[in-house]
């Protein structure tokens, strides 16, 4: 997969989508997204992108740090990729329900992501993160 590139916004979305040309791409939510914007708010940017680039090979983590009951509603609204931190017995117990519902649950991003924050051609700068080796 792809190197994740942060998603703040829908443009960012966008952005990372259109440099990707149809290649495999990861957006990551910010730190704690599910309860900053909400599983809602999240569903919403999927169903955007869903319409926009029908097809596109993508993964999109929406990340619910240690708040369990925040990976559950993402999971409720058929969230498929949900990142959690919190204790390892309810990331055990979240993983199971997860995938009962096809879904994945993944740890924190360990790597840097990209970030889109005030960047002038952010189209460009995903394509040149997306073609490092």
């Amino acid at each position: 997969m792809s190197p994740p590139i942060r998603v703040l916004r829908l443009d960012d979305a966008r952005a990372a989508l259109a440099a990707a040309a149809g290649a495999p791409v990861r957006l990551v939510s910010a730190p704690d997204a599910g309860g900053a914007l909400g599983a809602g708010g999240w569903r919403a940017l999927l169903d955007v992108l869903a319409a926009e680039f029908p097809g596109a090979p993508l993964v999109a983590v929406l990340d619910c740090g240690a708040a369990a009951g925040h990976a559950l509603a993402a999971m409720a609204l058929g969230i498929p990729d949900i990142a959690f931190s919190g204790d390892p017995a309810a990331a055990a117990r979240l993983a199971d329900i997860a995938s009962g519902q096809g879904a994945r649950l993944h740890p924190p991003e360990p790597v840097e992501a990209l970030d889109l924050r005030g960047l002038r051609d952010p189209v460009a700068a995903c394509r040149a993160w997306l073609a490092q080796p």
